[in-house]
């Protein structure tokens, strides 16, 4: 979604802006010596030889000051939201993932609980640890059927109250939670009440600290009103920085930045040092740009890895890193908000940049190296007289070299594309723990970052396996035999909406060796029976009444089952419930190859009935905010498939395969259905043809089960005629 925010955005933020050499880029603040008017990115790459940070830094930095007093003016600068007590955690907030609710470290399907604990060892462990965390159960599920955003948060399992317990477990551990909103939810269910309204309610119900507004670009005034209005306040966190003046009530955003070789300066920050940004390229797979910019600024990081399902682990290298960036500003948090914050202080190395971050009596400078090589020696002149600590590598620096008059050169060693950091204390002042850090410090880097593997892996993925069923010798009532075929090519493309062609998306099928969106590959099909139609509501009623089933997790289960329907497909019903039945049945469900085969015959057409769309074999489309219903089974014979396989697509999504890996379920849902919610791009994607397939994440029958979800069952077949003895 990150694009959303780079359109138009130098007009709108330079508007108004005066005439002076010097000024932001957007969100980003040049540093001196880099050419008035040059352009970030390849332009800077370029040219970057001729760059000297140090050359017009003090006009430079009387231009940027005199641009913020100005840009207050303009803005009726009030920082009222950023004294209010019950944020003051947000200036403390460095490292924050965002975490899909499916994340298998974060629940335990088999035991239906939530596993915090389990979660954070494991990021403790990585990198460090996180001081909040950005919940995220909507997207990319939303509009499977017409649950919005507010109700698929209620849905989770155990429903609000083990929501709170949960919260409650990550306030145990210092972890404070937000969760998202969505403006581009308009097409799922009327909430009957303004957005901002159903937010804060839904916040204060689930007992969380903050709100992510994904796709804003700042989140607008009234949230502030409504949440205040609960009782309950939060803080806001806009998926695209916010503007100068919304500034004013969104105390953290995050930053999607273009980067060239000299790091920048955040707008947001310049304006109101106690907004704490957080940078963030989920697709980035070396976040060494990502973690330089974030430390460079005294700013924060979002440590993204399950990407909608997809899994970017954070290299051993940047992992270790981001433990050490993130030790150094918890340590001096209070010091990072300075308002006399300073980027591009004059430095003595090429290719080395700092930040000055003075406070009362002490004064921090964060570095980072920006070249391919390692950097030892001066480093930075300072005034003589005072105590002065390497708090990257937890030792103190005795300067040997004094000039006359001006100062002392300081020095340390930086690793390739590496950090440093010095506290210069004044003569009597005494720093609060500052031994027991530099100890800690010390240790942590013994090793250099360079002896940690800079190599990225995805992550393979498991097919989970379907039990067989006893062969049977004839068609079983209501179902079709489906020929075998030792040559059918299974040709099928993932529709998931991001991830464009990356090693890790969609599924890995068993004689891959990686997942992929796009899959190729001749097969051999057994003949096997499946069944003529969906499960219908008659049919499922059956099996409830003999077999007594009554699944654990019950919230959601046959949820608009009416008893006056019989012959519409069964829906709400999970991916256990549907094996559950399929078992009771003596049949099971169908891997996905076979559902294809069934609904394609030999020749690989586009639909069931042939390569042009027809209206008429399917139901008709409901773009509506409420769920009409499915059609009968029966209605469309002219979507019969080539072996007489009816109500293969357009009326309801049918469970197929699952697939698992060390962070994420999901199963592969086929035929698409008949329910379209419009007004957004964002919404699960929709489709008809048999060459695409859905993948729906899975984290518990109670968020799983969905009003557009149905199933049908498959059934093995006997070799020759002959059935199993």
């Amino acid at each position: 979604m990150k694009t959303l925010f780079v359109v138009l955005i130098g007009f709108v933020l330079s508007a108004g802006a005066q005439d002076m050499q010097h000024q932001p880029q957007g969100n980003q603040i040049r540093g001196p010596g880099q050419g008035v008017g040059a352009n970030l990115g390849w332009f800077n790459d370029m040219t970057r030889f001729r760059g000297n940070a140090n050359a017009d830094h003090d006009a430079w930095l009387r231009d940027l000051k005199a641009w913020r007093a100005e840009r207050w003016t303009r803005m009726g600068y009030d920082d009222a939201e950023y004294r209010r007590p019950e944020f003051q955690w947000m200036h403390r907030n460095f490292v924050s993932p965002q975490v899909m609710v499916e994340e298998r470290t974060l629940f335990d399907v088999t035991t239906g609980q939530w596993t915090v604990d389990r979660y954070l060892d494991d990021l403790e462990k990585r990198y460090g640890g996180i001081d909040s965390v950005l919940l995220w159960p909507v997207y990319p599920n939303i509009g499977i059927d017409n649950r919005n955003q507010w109700d698929l948060a209620r849905d989770l399992p155990g429903g609000p109250e083990a929501f709170r317990r949960m919260v409650g477990d990550f306030h145990r551990r210092g972890v404070k939670v937000l969760l998202p909103t969505m403006a581009w939810d308009n097409g799922t269910r009327d909430p009957g009440m303004p957005h901002w309204k159903a937010t804060a309610e839904l916040m204060a119900e689930l007992g969380v600290d903050g709100v992510n507004g994904d796709t804003f670009g700042g989140v607008p005034r009234a949230y502030r009103v409504a949440s205040d209005a609960t009782g309950h306040p939060v803080m806001f966190e806009p998926e695209g920085a916010p503007s100068d003046e919304a500034l004013m009530w969104n105390d953290a955003g995050w930053d999607y930045w273009s980067y060239g070789f000299q790091p920048t300066a955040s707008r947001q920050k310049w304006l109101e040092p106690r907004h704490l940004s957080h940078i963030c390229d989920r697709w980035a797979r070396d976040k060494t740009d990502d973690l330089q910019n974030a430390f460079f600024n005294g700013i924060g990081y979002v440590s993204w890895e399950n990407i909608w399902g997809i899994w970017n682990q954070i290299t051993d290298r940047d992992a270790e890193a981001l433990r050490r960036v993130a030790a150094v500003e918890r340590q001096f948090a209070d010091l990072l908000v300075s308002k006399d914050w300073e980027p591009f202080v004059p430095v003595m190395q090429s290719g080395v940049f700092a930040t000055k971050f003075p406070g009362n009596g002490v004064t921090l400078y964060l570095f980072v190296n920006r070249n391919e090589y390692d950097v030892d020696g001066e480093q930075i002149e300072l005034p003589d007289g005072l105590r002065y600590y390497d708090v990257w590598h937890g030792k103190e620096i005795k300067p040997y070299w004094r000039r006359s008059d001006r100062g002392v050169f300081i020095e340390f060693p930086m690793e390739a594309h590496g950090y440093g950091a010095l506290l210069v204390v004044d003569p009597g002042t005494e720093v609060a723990g500052l031994s027991a850090y530099l100890a800690k410090m010390a240790e942590l880097t013994k090793t250099p970052l360079a002896s940690y593997s800079h190599e990225w892996h995805f992550l393979p993925q498991k097919l989970m396996e379907i039990a067989p069923t006893k062969p049977a010798a004839s068609a079983p009532e209501g179902m079709v035999k489906i020929p075998s075929d030792p040559w059918y090519e299974f040709k099928v493309t993932g529709i998931e909406i991001e991830g464009e062609a990356w090693v890790g998306l969609d599924v890995q099928y068993p004689w891959e060796d990686s997942p992929r969106r796009g899959h190729d590959h001749r097969m051999g099909i057994d003949s096997f029976y499946i069944d003529k139609y969906p499960v219908t509501n008659a049919e499922f009623k059956k099996f409830m009444d003999a077999s007594g089933y009554k699944p654990s997790d019950a919230h959601n289960f046959l949820r608009d089952w009416k008893a006056d329907e019989p012959n519409k497909p069964v829906t709400w019903v999970s991916l256990e419930d549907a094996s559950a039945y399929a078992k009771w049945a003596g049949k099971r469900l169908p891997h996905e190859w076979e559902w294809q085969y069934a609904a394609q015959g030999m020749d690989g057409r586009t639909y069931p009935w042939g390569n042009e769309w027809k209206d008429s074999a399917v139901p008709a489309q409901d773009t509506s905010r409420e769920l009409t219903g499915p059609a009968d089974v029966t209605a469309h014979p002219e979507g019969a498939s080539p072996f007489g396989v009816m109500d293969m697509v357009g009326n309801v999504w049918q469970w197929t395969d699952e697939y698992v890996d060390d962070h994420t379920r999901a199963a592969i849902v086929r035929g698409g259905s008949y329910y379209r919610p419009q007004n957004s791009i964002w919404y699960f994607p929709n489709t008809y043809k048999l060459g695409e397939h859905g993948k729906y994440l899975l984290m518990a029958p109670s968020k799983d089960r969905a009003g557009t979800l149905g199933f049908r069952c498959a059934m093995d077949a006997a070799v020759d005629g002959r059935a199993a003895q």
